[in-house]
């Protein structure tokens, strides 16, 4: 039996390609209480983790640590918890310290459910972050069957998930992507699409015919604060508009786009604000959430989408970075680890 595994750690601020190093560690043979070993099957890569990668210092993120969130794997070690040897689970890490990229992982049982039946490990490697995320944020909107969601980044993994989502919930969904894509979110039930590329969004919107939109879901974060800025003319009274985050490039300022939304949300509005409050929402981390993106998995309201599968070694995870950093991705980015317990 081995007695040490292998992880990609962060070294340093920088790309993937220059932060990452391969280092071997032993296998824990201790665990803290309320905490399981687990083999690990694969990783799905998040644009979040390389963003802070590249753009946070070394004392602000806390490394050396290992990459990466979200996985799939079997439990070796169940160490007295809900879980038995040989189950075979999901999850994120709680913090980004306690990382993934690796052959083997040590994390609290409750930031992990099991696997849902219907998927393979490379498809519930990317549950955790996308569709929890995606499911607390069109829960937050408050949205209601028959009304109108709109979606930005309909092709990313969360906006994948929260186009799924809202139409379970029998809402009607407008989505964007850019129009390589269009074919494949109508497939997916969106009602109407809207590509990106054609001219900006606001002004697509402002030349939309009525009615407005129930509730906005920024799925890509941040990248056109304008987005946000002109919402009055396309967001219902009361509706909500809230962002998968605020970080829209590894390779800009944040700290304009960031201003903006601020001053346009705390603005009066006699003074020209906006009325619609912006709220991030963040990947919520209680078991319960775990189970809830289980069960909707489990009945089919949401199927996990994979764009690409990568090895683990040096060469694969460099192709599955580049491939997440091109922004052209539909669905997740999976690094595959080991497929047998």
């Amino acid at each position: 039996m081995a007695t040490t595994y292998s992880a990609w750690v962060a070294t340093r601020k920088g790309l993937p390609s220059t932060s990452l190093q391969l280092k071997t560690f032993p296998i824990p043979t201790k665990l803290p209480k309320g905490h399981v070993l687990v083999k690990v099957q694969a990783v799905a890569l998040n644009p979040f983790c390389y963003k802070m990668m590249a753009g946070l210092p070394n004392f602000v993120a806390g490394r050396p640590h290992v990459a990466e969130r979200d996985l799939a794997g079997v439990v070796v070690n169940p160490n007295d918890t809900e879980f038995a040897e040989g189950d075979q689970v999901f999850g994120t890490t709680p913090v980004a310290k306690l990382g993934t990229l690796a052959e083997y992982v040590v994390l609290p049982s409750s930031s992990l459910a099991l696997q849902p039946p219907n998927v393979t490990p490379v498809e519930a490697a990317g549950l955790g972050i996308v569709v929890l995320t995606a499911n607390q944020a069109i829960a937050d909107l408050k949205v209601k069957s028959g009304q109108t969601v709109f979606i930005n980044g309909g092709s990313s993994g969360v906006g994948l998930s929260a186009i799924q989502i809202a139409k379970s919930l029998g809402c009607k969904v407008v989505a964007t992507a850019s129009g390589r894509n269009e074919e494949f979110l109508l497939s997916l039930g969106v009602d109407e699409f809207i590509d990106y590329t054609r001219a900006p969004l606001v002004e697509q919107f402002t030349k939309r015919a009525p009615p407005k939109f129930d509730g906005i879901f920024d799925a890509v974060g941040l990248t056109d604060p304008a987005l946000y800025l002109g919402c009055g003319a396309y967001l219902a009274p009361g509706g909500k508009y809230i962002s998968a985050g605020g970080f829209p490039s590894t390779r800009k300022d944040f700290g304009g786009p960031l201003r903006q939304v601020v001053e346009g949300n705390f603005r009066p509005t006699w003074l020209g604000g906006v009325a619609a409050k912006y709220a991030i929402v963040t990947c919520p981390t209680r078991k319960e959430d775990y189970e809830a993106g289980r069960a909707l998995v489990a009945k089919g309201a949401v199927k996990p989408i994979v764009d690409s599968v990568f090895p683990f070694d040096r060469d694969g995870f460099m192709a599955a970075y580049e491939k997440l950093m091109t922004n052209r991705t539909v669905g997740k980015v999976v690094i595959e680890v080991g497929v047998r317990a």
